[in-house]
């Protein structure tokens, strides 16, 4: 058996991935039980749901639970990301619902919130305040450590984030972050002039090797994951560009180290270097206003604007957009204000 924990941060996907070649030998048995003695910490009950949601296939066919396995039938099976063992405390935190219905809601995200328990964040994240906020639904009082959670955005990302409220919207909308049916776009500064007026970058994402806390792209896929982001340039800001990137895959920080690694790091991202001056003139006047830019700012300039993708229940594609946050917006002016007059 392969499998492909995905567990990724910038607008990323919370799922796992299992690939099952059936042995030659093995005697008929209903896939749900097959399945439950094959992957780790899963239910029958986690199974059923994964199949009535259309996530295991069969030699690349949706089957029922009740399926009877055959010997080298080939099984692909997504499911939503398993619990885990951390007493999570609901916590009356406000959070900005600009969508909700019985099977979902989109929030808002803002950013310096992080979106779920993890080392050294076990209160005080997203998760907490629904966890308080849907306490009377079912998914929120099992003590899970991600529910809901279908993908995430980084801490100091502001922006979308689709919420499941039911397993089965959780197990259908993971099924589209995998097959990339979504569509998220996100709006950056980033440092530095674009030579093209719109590109793609692609680029193996794996860990760093020279720090564990930031990721780097590599040469190949032993390294790292396939990863694709696509930009446009939409106003040019003398030494920053304002960009609009769409992301084809969900990598950990895919949009920082994508920049990155074109030599367009996103304006003020302290991990990756952008908090330093890395553009512009040597001047004490202009050193002083990106400072007070960082200042207006204190993190990365990347917002999740746009989210697309088929409601798990209706199929209708549903559309959301958010307005661009007023710490970005005012270092945007700021900007446009510095530029006008100059010669840039």
């Amino acid at each position: 058996m392969s499998k492909v924990q995905e567990e990724h941060e910038e607008g990323q996907e919370l799922f796992e991935h299992f690939h099952i070649v059936v042995d030659k030998g093995q005697n008929s048995l209903r896939i749900d039980k097959f399945l439950v003695n094959r992957i780790e910490n899963a239910s029958r009950n986690k199974i059923q749901l994964a199949a009535t949601a259309g996530n295991i296939l069969v030699n690349t066919k949706a089957v029922k639970s009740n399926y009877k396995i055959k010997p080298n039938d080939e099984i692909s099976i997504v499911m939503a990301y398993p619990p885990r063992e951390i007493e999570l405390i609901p916590e009356n935190i406000p959070i900005d619902i600009i969508y909700e219905d019985e099977d979902l809601l989109l929030v808002n995200k803002q950013a310096g919130l992080v979106v779920h328990p993890g080392h050294g964040n076990y209160t005080g994240t997203l998760v907490n305040a629904l966890m308080y906020h849907l306490k009377d639904i079912p998914l929120f009082s099992t003590g899970e450590a991600r529910p809901g959670l279908v993908h995430r955005i980084d801490k100091d990302t502001s922006g979308l984030l689709v919420i499941a409220k039911n397993e089965i919207a959780m197990n259908k909308l993971a099924k589209q972050f995998f097959d990339r049916t979504t569509d998220r776009k996100y709006i950056a500064l980033a440092w530095g002039r674009f030579n093209e007026e719109h590109g793609t970058i692609t680029g193996n994402i794996g860990r760093s090797l020279k720090d564990r806390m930031k990721m780097a792209v590599f040469p190949d896929e032993k390294q790292g994951k396939h990863a694709v982001t696509h930009y446009k340039v939409i106003e040019k800001l003398g030494y920053v560009s304002l960009l609009e990137c769409k992301l084809e895959t969900g990598r950990t920080h895919q949009i920082r180290v994508h920049l990155d690694y074109i030599g367009h790091t996103l304006f003020n991202d302290e991990r990756y270097g952008g908090d330093r001056i890395l553009k512009g003139t040597t001047f004490t006047k202009y050193k002083q206003f990106v400072i007070n830019c960082f200042k207006i700012m204190p993190r990365q300039a990347l917002h999740a604007k746009s989210l697309a993708f088929d409601h798990p229940t209706s199929g209708k594609r549903m559309e959301f957009t958010s307005e661009i946050p007023d710490d970005i917006m005012q270092v945007i002016e700021k900007w446009r204000t510095y530029i006008s007059g100059r010669e840039i």
